[in-house]
Formats: C-alpha cells, sequence, structure tokens
C-alpha cells in the first residue's frame, strides 16, 4: 500500500510556492552537499547518501517526477507538487509518495529527504506515519 508524506508550505515559510523544476534543484543541491561531505570524509558518500537518479516522464510533466533507486536496496520514489484549499485559503504542498514496491531503505530516505526540504522551506511536515513537524515560525 501506497504511503505519503506532505510539506506544506504556509505564510513563515521561505516560498509560498515551488515549482517542479525548483524542487529538482533544491534535490541537486542537496546531493552537492553530500558530495561535499564525502571529499571531507576521503570516501564517496555521496553514491550511498542519495542513491537515486532522477527521473522524469512525460505525463508528469510540472507535476512530478520520480526517484529510481541506484543500488539494490532501493527502488523509487515520486515527489510532486500541488495545492489544497485549508480554512478557505489555498496551500501548496510537496507530496512524496512510496509506492507499494518501496523498500525500508526508500521510506528512510524519504523521511530524511523530507525533513531537509521541510528545513530548508520552512514548512509544515506531515510525515508518513501522520506525525506533524512544524519547521515554520509560529505565533
Amino acid at each position: 500500500m501506497a504511503q505519503s508524506a506532505y510539506m506544506y508550505l504556509t505564510d513563515g515559510s521561505t516560498v509560498p510556492s515551488i515549482t517542479v523544476d525548483e524542487l529538482k534543484e533544491r534535490l541537486l543541491h542537496y546531493k552537492d552537499q553530500l558530495k561535499k561531505t564525502g571529499t571531507q570524509l576521503g570516501w564517496d558518500y555521496s553514491d550511498s547518501a542519495f542513491p537515486y537518479s532522477i527521473e522524469t516522464k512525460p505525463e508528469g510533466e510540472n507535476k512530478w517526477f520520480y526517484l529510481k533507486g541506484t543500488d539494490p536496496s532501493y527502488k523509487h520514489m515520486i515527489l510532486g507538487i500541488g495545492s489544497k484549499e485549508v480554512n478557505e485559503v489555498d496551500r501548496s504542498f510537496v507530496q512524496i509518495v512510496l509506492p507499494s514496491g518501496a523498500t525500508h531503505g526508500d521510506k528512510a530516505k524519504g523521511n530524511e529527504l523530507c525533513r531537509y526540504l521541510a528545513k530548508l522551506l520552512k514548512a509544515e511536515l506531515h510525515l508518513f506515519n501522520g506525525r506533524v513537524m512544524y519547521f515554520n515560525p509560529r505565533k
């Protein structure tokens, strides 16, 4: 059964909405940071820490893309964007979906990516298990 995590962009978020290309740029920045960490440690850490390649399909253009595992322990996850009306306010969100064939490694990496992106965007994060983490400034 598929599981989803959501990052809602709120009033205190760094951006009011995000595009698929901006989301890909943030993932590439994350991968670059991991590569620099690997350089400091003296080994190729980025392949272990981000064992995915970014893949797109024509039907998901400007809506979603997926991360395809480059290691047998990781299969795939889907990242998409959207908007939803909550309390008469339109809120943009980023959704990470673990399809039914996803592994435990995918879920662990999904949680890691969720926390990284939510902290970067100062978003309200709803994890796969239903728990909520607030990285946005609240009053």
